[in-house]
């Protein structure tokens, strides 16, 4: 039984996000002691103003549910990266905020992250249009960068 190219496409894109996710992962826990779904929850409150974000919508920047982000941010509370701030106009809504020891880990984090991605996409088997080509149909797909 032959696969479709669509399907066969679609499973190695499914191989390849497992791929980068791991070495994403062994490479942010072993140096930082974090995950790759902590940096990118770190990541995003640090693009959000002022370095804070209503937990319900970071949940749906990060495409999680509520009581997900909340699991997600109780390890990074713990540690001091980040803190929960009540709302000043209405006290049921709650904050995630970077702490200054978050983001002076983050920037840490990031640089290691950085050096990932280059040697992911180190040349000569990446050339900067290819690389650029690929972002384009990831968009095309839904995938959605930090930008």
């Amino acid at each position: 039984m032959a696969l479709s190219e669509a399907l066969d496409v679609s499973l190695r894109l499914v191989r390849a996000q497992l791929a980068l996710a791991k070495r994403f992962d062994n490479s942010l826990s072993g140096l930082h002691g974090v995950s790759l779904a902590d940096f990118t929850m770190l990541l995003r409150l640090s693009q959000a103003p002022g370095g804070r974000m209503r937990r319900v919508d970071l949940a749906e920047t990060l495409g999680l549910t509520a009581s997900g982000v909340t699991r997600g941010l109780a390890p990074l509370e713990r540690i001091g990266l980040v803190t929960r701030e009540a709302d000043a106009r209405d006290g049921r809504v709650a904050h995630a905020a970077l702490t200054e020891t978050g983001r002076e880990r983050l920037a840490d984090m990031l640089a290691t992250a950085e050096r990932v991605a280059a040697d992911l996409f180190a040349e000569p088997a990446w050339r900067n249009e290819d690389i650029g080509r690929l972002s384009a149909l990831l968009t095309q797909l839904g995938g959605a960068g930090l930008r």
